[in-house]
């Protein structure tokens, strides 16, 4: 990547005001209530009475994801920005995405196992996002060989803390309430709200850049595929651990959606709504490779479930037959 290219990335800005970040932060923690709204106590005994598989999940979110990150932002050395690795360490260290169950239930996956890495990744997140974004992201800019003067990368703690669980944990603990004492409730509101948060994401992304879309389109070639090595690495990661470990295929398919599916909406949150760039220029780069995660990783997950659900389909079929 030129450095002109690169410039034209991290001149991308995208400031609110306290009214939209208020909006976007009450229809995010909605639709963290509407995935929550497919947690039930009981769908957790299997899980956790053998945990094999829950156990891989949480380390391919929680250890491997951040760490091959910052392996790969290393890897890709001058041709990106540190502002651009700072994305992808940033959408790596977040939970796992609301859509993540949808795409399990579409690919004939363990649907159970899903919805219980969500709800132990984004409870875990309240503490494991800014640990992790921290660790990797100082841990980067040590490492990467930047010139000129990088301002040092410092977590305001309390403040990610409590945006998180804001937007996380107090949504959670609703919308499991909700599925337990209101299941038909619950039942009615599942799938609208899972619909609701792809479009809210979509909308939410272009009117961040409704003002940046000139710099954007010169830039969308050199964005894209750095977050489609970054996706696929992620899928990599659930899927041959998966593999490694000789999990159930539905676990293993449950295992590949979870860990290339990013919460990256809370991503943007995080960079629009607390102070964690506060003394650094325009953070072009990473709001853009976070935003973009988003709309790929649905793409992504979209097609992988594809893929699953016709093999499933086509096993079927062939089995019928015999």
């Amino acid at each position: 990547m030129s450095p002109e290219t690169s410039a034209i990335i991290d001149s991308i800005n995208v400031t609110l005001n306290a009214g939209g970040m208020n909006t976007i932060n009450i229809v995010l923690a909605f639709v963290m209530y509407g995935v929550a709204l497919g947690i039930k106590p009981g769908i957790f005994v299997q899980v956790f009475t053998k945990p094999k598989s829950l156990i891989i999940g949480m380390v391919c979110q929680l250890v491997l994801l951040p760490l091959l990150t910052f392996l790969l932002a290393l890897a890709f050395g001058h041709w990106i920005s540190w502002t651009m690795a700072l994305g992808m360490i940033l959408v790596a260290s977040c939970p796992g995405g609301n859509i993540s169950n949808f795409m399990s239930s579409l690919s004939k996956a363990n649907v159970e196992l899903s919805v219980s890495l969500t709800a132990v990744s984004t409870a875990l997140a309240i503490l494991m996002t800014p640990f992790n974004f921290w660790l990797y992201g100082n841990l980067y800019l040590h490492c990467a060989n930047i010139e000129g003067d990088v301002p040092q990368l410092v977590i305001p703690l309390w403040d990610v803390f409590k945006t998180i669980f804001i937007l996380l944990g107090i949504p959670l603990t609703l919308g499991v309430l909700t599925a337990r004492f209101l299941p038909k409730v619950a039942d009615k509101l599942k799938k609208p709200l899972q619909w609701f948060s792809i479009v809210f994401f979509i909308a939410m992304v272009v009117l961040s850049f409704a003002g940046n879309i000139e710099a954007f389109l010169k830039c969308i070639k050199y964005i894209f595929l750095v977050v489609l090595i970054h996706n696929l690495l992620a899928l990599s990661i659930g899927f041959g651990m998966g593999s490694a470990f000789k999990v159930s295929r539905r676990d293993r398919r449950t295992l590949t959606i979870e860990t290339g599916i990013q919460n990256s909406g809370l991503g943007l949150v995080l960079l629009l709504g607390t102070s964690i760039f506060a003394g650094f220029p325009p953070h072009g780069g990473t709001l853009v490779i976070t935003a973009w995660w988003g709309i790929w990783h649905i793409i992504s997950g979209l097609t992988v479930s594809t893929v699953f659900n016709r093999y499933e389909f086509r096993k079927l079929r062939k089995y019928l037959q015999v």
